[in-house]
């Protein structure tokens, strides 16, 4: 090249160097520094990148053989692939550790007491991987100076170029030696990679004055131009045909062994220098470009593969804030934080220098909430085993009195313990079944052999059940024949029922049943064609009220709105107080399903304002 060709390849070299960016591991292909990288990187354009690198590992066995075989071998082992093997080793170590988790829970296991064992495979991971890097730095230091010897050699080169291309008179004489000099340049490979366009520079100065001063016969001189035209030619058409590479990565590295070699081939004739070096550029440059958006693409992937994963971590750390006012709340930030980690798996990595850290960040929000999660449900586990030792204790208590014949004194003290019950807390369900059963069954006995005593008002009793059987056909009479007067009906016959004194034991609980299960039907009745004509009536004077104007609609339902949180209120508050009473209320007296009548025509009365509001909403529609 002579020195408008040498100007050209520094114009590439700017235009390739703001192409090729640090985290892609590249270099400007035309540097001398290009060389290192051809060592490690395969050469076979059909394959990419090496098989190593692309094969898929479905052990980590396998993973770990890898790392023996690169440690036992003399190969430079490559960070890509390095790279690779972590990032599967660890993969398939915490779908390990997952699956062995969810094996535990699955089978029946307590979560708290759950603890993640030592992995021996994750030991001998590190110990290889600790191996490799002892390799890979001593490797490090035998090339550095390795390029470090090349360097004075080369400089030795150029001396004795410079030495012979300087001296006219003596230029036909040492052609031989020169081309031994060039040879030897071949031939010395990598050198520190700041040094290697100065040293690229003087080398072809020396090299190009050599020839220009070269008096060697024509013919001589001319055959060196058109070898040399040649397999520059056979270097450009090769570049060329490297655009319909499929792997751009292949392609790349390709191209730079190209580059070496095509400053490794001597001058043409200074007419077809500037011509052959800009078809080499232009080739090159398509490549060049080619690999820049591939690997730009591959950034802006795990770019916003990281927008993803921080936005995770922003609703994990959110949901872990938030306060937990009781197990359903738990319950409920524990799904959400689940899905949220199932969505994470679904998303590949981030940049590398960040991968790791937003992993670790996404890691430490679940485990904070999960550790938190687990103290919750420990303490609760521990309430639970003191409410139950409190309620064997008043089973007991009850069975200590069950066969007692002084029943008012006895009647009284089983009261008190079932109040008492009443003001225990919870336990498990499928315990706290259990005991009660143990408990009403002693409380039971007792009440059974007592109302056995007082056989001397059976006859009484069983003339009480009678009068309310014959309540409950009229009541019955007046859900099939509906008529205007019937809630004034219904509520006489109500009244009428309970004057009506005790019924036989025996038959207490279904002639309860059958009185309620009527009067619920009457009332339900009753109340949904009451509901039905307010809300009729309510809809026909819609149109008066429009009349007066958005306001007075606004007015009303604005009235509305706080009727209906007012009834929302009621209900909350009557839900809450049932939640006091004990089941078995419903044997003893009607207080439950009053109230839970009044809850039942609580909510109605709430849809039935629920009906207005959307009335109006229509109204103010149209």
């Amino acid at each position: 090249m002579d020195f408008q060709e040498n100007a050209l390849e520094e114009e590439v070299r700017k235009d390739d160097n703001k192409q090729v960016e640090a985290g892609v591991n590249a270099v400007p292909i035309e540097e001398e520094q290009s060389t290192d990288k051809q060592s490690e990187e395969p050469k076979n354009g059909n394959q990419g990148k090496s098989a190593a690198v692309t094969k898929v590992y479905k052990t980590k066995q396998e993973v770990i053989e890898r790392l023996k075989d690169i440690v036992r071998n003399d190969e430079n082992p490559k960070k890509e692939e390095l790279d690779v093997l972590k990032t599967t080793f660890y993969k398939l170590h915490i779908a390990e550790r997952d699956a062995k988790q969810k094996e535990y829970l699955e089978a029946g296991g307590d979560p708290d007491k759950y603890q993640i064992m030592p992995d021996e495979d994750e030991e001998v991971f590190k110990a290889e991987m600790g191996l490799i890097k002892e390799k890979r730095a001593k490797l490090f230091l035998q090339q550095e100076e390795e390029k470090k010897e090349n360097l004075k050699k080369k400089l030795e080169i150029i001396e004795k170029i410079k030495s012979i291309a300087t001296s006219p008179d003596e230029a036909n004489k040492p052609f031989q030696e020169f081309k031994a000099l060039q040879q030897e340049w071949k031939e010395i490979k990598n050198v520190p990679a700041d040094k290697a366009n100065e040293l690229w520079r003087n080398y072809q100065l020396y090299v190009e004055q050599f020839y220009d001063l070269l008096k060697l016969n024509s013919e001589a001189r001319e055959y060196d131009f058109k070898k040399n035209f040649e397999l520059k030619t056979k270097l450009c058409e090769a570049a060329e045909k490297l655009a319909d590479e499929s792997d751009i990565i292949s392609a790349f590295h390709q191209l730079q062994e190209l580059h070496q070699q095509y400053r490794e081939i001597g001058p043409v004739a200074k007419e077809l220098r500037e011509q052959m070096w800009a078809r080499f550029k232009a080739a090159s440059t398509v490549i060049n470009k080619k690999h820049q958006q591939h690997f730009e693409q591959l950034r802006s992937q795990e770019e916003e593969n990281l927008s993803k994963k921080t936005r995770l971590c922003e609703q994990v750390e959110t949901i872990a804030k938030e306060e937990n006012k009781g197990t359903g709340d738990w319950e409920k930030h524990t799904k959400a934080i689940i899905e949220l980690q199932a969505q994470w798996k679904t998303i590949g990595f981030a940049p590398q220098k960040m991968n790791v850290k937003i992993f670790e960040r996404f890691r430490a929000a679940c485990d904070d909430f999960f550790t938190r999660r687990a103290e919750y449900f420990k303490q609760i586990k521990e309430k639970f085993a003191e409410n139950a030792e409190k309620k064997k204790d008043l089973i007991e208590k009850a069975r200590a009195l069950k066969d007692s014949t002084d029943w008012k004194s006895t009647t009284d003290k089983l009261i008190a313990l079932q109040k008492e019950w009443k003001n225990t807390g919870i336990v498990p369900k499928k315990q706290g079944d259990q005991l009660w059963n143990d408990f009403l069954e002693a409380c039971n006995y007792f009440f059974n052999a007592r109302n056995a005593a007082n056989a001397d008002t059976r006859d009484k009793e069983r003339n009480n059940l009678e009068a309310k059987r014959n309540i409950i056909e009229q009541l019955k009479e007046l859900i099939e024949n509906t008529a205007d007067d019937i809630q004034e009906k219904a509520q006489a016959l109500v009244e009428e029922y309970n004057k009506v004194g005790h019924v036989p034991f025996k038959d207490k609980e279904k002639i309860y049943k059958e009185y309620h299960d009527v009067l619920d039907k009457l009332y339900d009745e009753l109340h949904v064609s009451i509901a039905r004509k307010r809300l009729d009536d309510f809809k026909n004077n819609l149109k008066n009220v429009a009349k007066r104007g958005e306001d007075a609609l606004d007015n009303e339902r604005g009235k509305l709105i706080r009727r209906y949180e007012q009834l929302k209120q009621e209900v909350q508050t009557y839900e809450n107080n049932l939640g006091f009473i004990n089941a078995s209320s419903k044997k003893g007296n009607s207080l439950v399903d009053e109230m839970n009548h009044k809850v039942q025509r609580l909510k109605d009365d709430l849809e039935l304002v629920k009906q207005k509001i959307k009335a109006i909403d229509k109204q103010n529609a149209e």
